[in-house]
């Protein structure tokens, strides 16, 4: 049987194996999610802006939680940019479009508004019972307050990964249908260690357009920075489809990868507070501003090469089926769509509680996994939605 051949041409592709790796990386990075997205809670950093910034803060939790953060989500888009390329050869064209539609498009249209809805109705019972609120919800008290307040854009919240993945699978039919795919082909027929050192250039764009650490583009329409910087790891993902073997080169220089990872990185937390305390001094917003390059350069670094140290390091020791990230890779959608309301939820309960900001943090974690995994062993693993979420 002939099967598209993922990187353009009319050339017969056969499927490659399903590799555990791609399935088990995709875990990890939901489970650094979690605990993320609890994390941000005990930030200074992100306290002036995350609606269940606890009191209690300590600037050893931004030490720890902007690395997970430029890594996350660039290797989700490889991820999906590989099983996009998997998708391609097994169903064509029509078969992506139809799983993309029925996976991606209509959760994304279901889940959007119930989640809007849990954290209002979450956001709506802090505003009325918390005693010592956060700057957020001080600010949206104070814009309830306004008789004739604006009414604010709607966004897609922690769901905008789903649009941006429909966004680069239509460019994915837009590339082959004008024959595009040559771009990438001749990009990956160069030596790989010149395209991971390359690499961190195409992503300088998008980190310079944008703040720093950089935010989520929650916006609904789609954002120039946020293509720029997750377009190359979708692309890189979707090219070493059945190019795996290529890697082979690269694996030398995974712990040296990985040590001037964690050097650039403090690099990086030095250069960051001189550029936000510069920001203070101006009084201006970090928010609204964009990133001088070298700040910049150092994330796409970072980035590039982390994201890749991930993928070698999960070719190399997440190669064969493990049970339990097994049951976290299938239910890792469902948690997706379910975790940041609960963590939200669960945060705002525990805000005026004495408990040390560890003890809390822990138990918002173990309770929404809790949460997410009962929730999707009884409603999506033994239903027909396991065979749209799960």
């Amino acid at each position: 049987m002939m099967m598209l051949n993922p990187h353009g041409g009319a050339g017969e592709a056969l499927p490659a194996p399903r590799e555990p790796a791609f399935d088990q990386l995709r875990a990890l990075a939901m489970l650094v999610g979690v605990l993320f997205h609890a994390a941000l809670a005990y930030s200074p950093l992100a306290s002036p802006v995350w609606p269940t910034a606890d009191r209690q803060h300590w600037v050893g939790v931004d030490v720890l939680i902007w690395l997970p953060h430029l890594v996350r989500m660039p290797l989700f888009f490889l991820v999906a940019g590989y099983f996009t390329a998997a998708l391609l050869v097994r169903r064509g064209m029509a078969g992506l479009a139809r799983q993309r539609l029925r996976r991606v498009l209509l959760p994304f249209l279901l889940a959007w508004p119930l989640v809007h809805f849990c954290l209002s109705a979450s956001t709506e019972w802090a505003l009325l019972h918390v005693q010592q609120p956060s700057e957020f919800l001080r600010m949206v008290q104070a814009w309830l307050a306004q008789a004739d307040r604006p009414h604010l854009p709607p966004g897609t919240g922690h769901l905008w990964f789903l649009p941006y993945l429909l966004l680069f699978s239509l460019m994915v039919w837009i590339g082959r249908s004008l024959a595009w795919s040559g771009v990438l082909d001749r990009w990956l027929a160069l030596d790989l260690r010149a395209v991971a050192l390359g690499l961190p250039l195409l992503l300088l764009p998008g980190f310079a357009l944008t703040s720093a650490p950089h935010p989520a583009p929650e916006s609904l329409l789609p954002q120039l920075w946020a293509i720029a910087l997750y377009g190359p790891f979708f692309a890189l993902g979707f090219g070493l489809y059945g190019r795996l073997e290529r890697l082979a080169l690269l694996h030398v220089w995974l712990w040296p990868g990985l040590v001037a990872c964690l050097l650039l990185y403090l690099l990086f937390l030095k250069q960051l507070g001189l550029h936000l305390r510069g920001l203070a001094e101006f009084g201006s917003s970090p928010a609204s501003l964009h990133t001088p390059i070298h700040l910049a350069l150092l994330q796409a670094m970072i980035a590039a090469w982390a994201t890749l140290a991930c993928l070698l390091a999960g070719l190399r020791w997440c190669n064969r089926p493990r049970g339990w990230l097994r049951y976290l890779a299938a239910s890792a959608y469902w948690t997706y769509l379910l975790h940041l309301p609960v963590v939200v939820a669960v945060q705002y309960v525990l805000m005026d509680g004495a408990w040390p900001w560890p003890v809390k943090w822990a138990a918002t974690v173990l309770i929404t996994l809790a949460l997410c995994l009962v929730s999707y062993e009884f409603i999506v693993r033994r239903t027909r939605l396991r065979a749209w979420v799960g």
